[in-house]
Parts: structure tokens; C-alpha cells; sequence
């Protein structure tokens, strides 16, 4: 059985962890383009890991993961409070290079020289 809340409960964080990172002053989570590409919940909604991503790097997301876990008090209390929950979740944040990754492949898919197809009349009528 599929765990429905867990799943609302992750998509909420996410939301609220996103604008929660907008309002932070440490520079190094506003080094470069973050964004929170996925966040895993336990079942019983206790733990969450959160995975980080930048444009610039994975470099660039290992410093802002280090600067969310310095910041881990301040956010599961923003957390507890936006979402209105009784115990906010232990926050795990992991760096990631799936931006990055994903930027190059599609750096590498614009740079192929594909033929173009030739539409046939024929075919249109």
C-alpha cells in the first residue's frame, strides 16, 4: 500500500524548504542556481532527505548541503511552523549533480548535427 501522506508531506517540504531557502542570508546558499530536486520521507514522516543541485556544480551544492545542515535548527522550526506540524522532520541534505548532468546532455544533444527530414507533399494530402 502506497504511502499517500508521506508523498504530500515531501511535496509540501519541498515547497516551503525552496521558500525558505529564498529568505536565507548565508551566502552560500545563494552561490549560483539551487534547486531541491527531490526530497525522501520516512513513513512514519520523521526524517526527511533532501537533495540539493546547482547549475554551478557539484561543488557549488556540496557548500549550500553544508550550509542547510548548519542551518537545520532554523528550518525545522520554519518547517514545524509553515506547515502547522506537531514535530518537524530530522532534515538530511545531500548534495547532487543531476542539474549539471542533465545541462550537459542537453548540451550535447544541441551540438549533434542531425539531418533535418524532408516532408513529402505526398504525405500531407
Amino acid at each position: 500500500m502506497a504511502n499517500h501522506r508521506a508523498d504530500r508531506m515531501s511535496e509540501d517540504i519541498q515547497r516551503e524548504l525552496a521558500a525558505i531557502m529564498r529568505e536565507m542570508k548565508d551566502p552560500r546558499v545563494h552561490d549560483g542556481i539551487l534547486s531541491i530536486v527531490r526530497c525522501d520521507m520516512a513513513h512514519d514522516l520523521s526524517f526527511c532527505r533532501v537533495y540539493i543541485s546547482s547549475m554551478n556544480g557539484l561543488d557549488t551544492a556540496k557548500k549550500a548541503a553544508a550550509a542547510l545542515k548548519n542551518a537545520q535548527g532554523f528550518i525545522r522550526k520554519e518547517l514545524g511552523t509553515r506547515l502547522k506540524l506537531r514535530y518537524a522532520p530530522v532534515l538530511a541534505f545531500e548534495a547532487t549533480d543531476s542539474i549539471e548532468y542533465s545541462a550537459n546532455i542537453s548540451r550535447i544533444l544541441m551540438d549533434m548535427d542531425l539531418p533535418e527530414e524532408e516532408t513529402d507533399e505526398s504525405d500531407n494530402t
